[in-house]
């Protein structure tokens, strides 16, 4: 990676940013340090654009709260949302059938997994089977046929295992699917089933050509595995204190926590 070069004052057009463990506090809040740091940052000239695992529906009131008007890339890269305008721009969906083929694959190497599964849409539901820990109160929907996954569209499925961790999951379903599927560690009991070649990359990519950026003008944060991509695809990549050690490994900086403003202590720094 590469940093942008300085031209008279903020050396960045686009702040990405995750948004669990990365610019919410662990109460789904943003401190006041953050947020005057961000608007210093569009006082700057930079465009703020949130890229998020969590799909539209378990995001959009964390920014309706937040006041959040602008562009999000949600569900992994798969949607690109207009915040302001309540608008889906863009949605990618899982292949049904190479989801199927994948689920079979990863089973038969580490037995039966708990499932649950993302519906495509603004008011698409998450579907939790029998098993499945949900993280949090967020909505759900109970799944007592696992033939019902496949009835709508989905942008994702997310598995868990009775005995494996999350890091021996994850790497258990790239080696048994990893040809049918993209897998993604996205938190704590979060490891998803995405459509092949899908990342916050992608997302993130087409949501800066809607505003006319490139990767070179952009700053990205993040906690988890699943940013490494999008920290590939930025100019600079600012892991989090909290961070998991193998985004760690591939950022260009790693700054303080979510909980002390890391995002804020970089941008304070760039902004002089």
């Amino acid at each position: 990676m590469t940093t942008a070069s300085p031209s008279g004052g903020f050396p960045y057009r686009l702040v990405a940013t995750d948004l669990d463990g990365t610019l919410l506090r662990s109460d789904e809040s943003i401190s006041t340090r953050t947020r005057d740091a961000l608007t210093a940052a569009g006082e700057a000239g930079a465009a703020h654009i949130v890229v998020t695992g969590r799909g539209v529906p378990w995001t959009r009131h964390i920014l309706d709260d937040l006041g959040y008007e602008g562009l999000a890339v949600c569900g992994q890269g798969a949607q690109v949302y207009d915040a302001g305008e309540h608008r889906l721009l863009t949605s990618v969906t899982l292949d049904r059938q190479l989801a199927g083929v994948a689920l079979a694959k990863i089973e038969a190497e580490v037995g039966p997994l708990y499932l649950a599964a993302s519906r495509d849409g603004l008011d698409g539901e998450v579907l939790v089977g029998d098993g499945y820990a949900l993280t949090g109160t967020l909505p759900s929907t109970p799944l007592s046929d696992v033939s019902e996954l496949w009835a709508a569209p989905l942008n994702k499925i997310y598995i868990q295992h009775p005995t494996l961790t999350d890091d021996q999951l994850a790497e258990a379903a790239q080696l048994a699917a990893g040809g049918f599927v993209s897998v993604a560690m996205a938190g704590a009991g979060i490891v998803e089933l995405l459509p092949l070649g899908l990342s916050k990359a992608t997302g993130l990519s087409l949501a800066a050509r809607r505003l006319g950026l490139k990767s070179a003008d952009t700053i990205a944060f993040g906690d988890m595995p699943n940013d490494i991509a999008m920290f590939a695809w930025a100019s600079h990549g600012v892991a989090m204190a909290n961070a998991h050690e193998e985004l760690k490994a591939v950022a260009d900086e790693v700054t303080a926590s979510n909980e002390d403003d890391g995002i804020a202590v970089v941008l304070e720094r760039l902004l002089g």
